[in-house]
C-alpha cells in the first residue's frame, strides 16, 4: 500500500484538450492542476492524470473499442460516492460507453460498474463492490 502523500501518475493520449478539459474539469469536476501547449494535468480523485495532446489523432471506430485490457477508473469504498458520479454523469449527460450494471450478482466479487468515454476514446470504469475487501 503507498503512503497517502505519494501520488500515482498516469498519462493518456488526447486528441483535443479543450475538449479534455470539459470532459475531465467541467464534466467530472477534476481540479485543473497544470495547462501546457501539449497537455492538461488534473487531479483525478487525489492522483495525477495527464491528457498529452496527440500530433495526429488517430480514429477509433466504434466497433473495435473495447474496454479490455486498456481502461482506468476510481474502484470507491462507499456507495453514496458511487451514486453521486452516476448523478453526475447524468445531470452533466457525460458520454458512457456501457451504462451502470451490476457485476457477478449473488457473488463475493459483486459490484457495480459503469464506463464512460472522453473525448479521445479512453475509456474510464468506476465501480463499487458490495465487500469492500474485493477492492484490492
Amino acid at each position: 500500500m503507498r503512503p497517502p502523500e505519494n501520488t500515482f501518475h498516469l498519462a493518456i493520449p488526447s486528441h483535443d484538450l479543450d475538449a479534455a478539459f470539459r470532459f475531465y474539469v467541467e464534466g467530472l469536476g477534476c481540479h485543473l492542476a497544470r495547462r501546457y501547449d501539449d497537455r492538461i494535468t488534473v487531479d483525478f480523485f487525489g492522483d495525477q492524470l495527464v491528457c498529452h495532446l496527440m500530433s495526429e489523432a488517430v480514429p477509433v471506430e466504434s466497433d473495435d473499442l473495447d474496454l479490455y485490457p486498456r481502461h482506468f477508473g476510481i474502484t470507491f469504498h462507499d456507495r453514496s460516492d458511487f451514486d453521486a458520479l452516476l448523478r453526475l454523469v447524468e445531470l452533466r449527460k457525460l458520454p458512457t460507453f456501457r451504462q451502470a450494471v451490476t457485476r457477478f450478482a449473488g457473488l463475493v466479487e459483486e459490484h457495480t460498474t459503469v464506463v464512460l468515454r472522453d473525448p479521445s476514446d479512453n475509456l474510464l470504469e468506476f465501480k463499487h463492490y458490495v465487500d469492500p475487501r474485493m477492492m484490492h
